[in-house]
């Protein structure tokens, strides 16, 4: 695991404010695919309830298929303006084989080769004591009712992941609940899959004619929404 760089707090403000749901992006230009390789990252290592991960991501770059959304989306230019566009899917109801789909990854051997993730190697026999507590919940208990919300939170942080860690590298997020996630599910396939749409994100970068990027941002006292106890 490499070490990480400090990022001193007036920074991490400064590009918190710089950041806004961007209404206009000027599609002339592209994220860097080195930025686009670390805002990746940053989905895939978005921590979740259990770990479980029910959650795919689906990147769409594609011109024809952002088109195809926008219908979908109230005609928001976001949807085809932006760079990348970022449909978060979540899972209907959870299985007992997503379930095990996760404690094998986790005991997948450790390997420097096999991507940036190391694995913990962890022996089967000895997670069976935390799928029980897995299936009890989420297959067996009160949650399993509301399994498919449960995964759509899950997504959610994932969402503020993104936005938080593109900030940081100066590219500029819309996140988006603006479309109707069953006829997204039909256009990307989603229902077949046992997935649907939760949210979406554009990403890219803000048009010089934007005037929301110049409007001061509008939120509640410190001391209204935060209580030290």
């Amino acid at each position: 695991m490499s070490t990480p760089t400090t990022l001193d707090p007036a920074t991490l403000v400064a590009n918190l404010h710089w950041r806004y749901a961007t209404k206009v992006f000027d599609s002339t230009k592209t994220i860097p695919a080195d930025v686009w390789k670390g805002l990746e990252e940053t989905l895939v290592l978005t921590p979740s309830s259990f770990g479980l991960q029910p959650w795919k991501f689906l990147v769409i770059t594609s011109s024809e298929l952002k088109a195809k959304l926008k219908p979908h989306s109230w005609n928001q230019s976001q949807v085809t303006d932006c760079s990348h566009y970022v449909v978060f899917a979540s899972l209907k109801k959870i299985s007992e084989a997503d379930i095990d789909a996760f404690l094998a990854r986790m005991a997948e051997i450790r390997s420097s080769t096999h991507n940036s993730l190391k694995i913990r190697g962890t022996a089967l026999d000895s997670l069976k004591s935390y799928r029980r507590i897995m299936v009890g919940d989420l297959i067996q208990g009160a949650r399993s009712k509301v399994a498919a919300e449960w995964a759509a939170r899950q997504a959610y942080i994932a969402l503020g992941n993104f936005m938080t860690a593109a900030a940081l590298l100066q590219v500029d997020t819309c996140p988006m609940e603006g479309f109707i996630p069953t006829e997204y599910d039909k256009v990307l396939g989603l229902e077949a899959r046992g997935l649907t749409a939760a949210v979406c994100c554009a990403a890219g970068y803000r048009s010089e004619n934007d005037k929301y990027s110049k409007l001061p941002k509008v939120r509640f006292k410190t001391a209204d929404v935060i209580e030290r106890l």
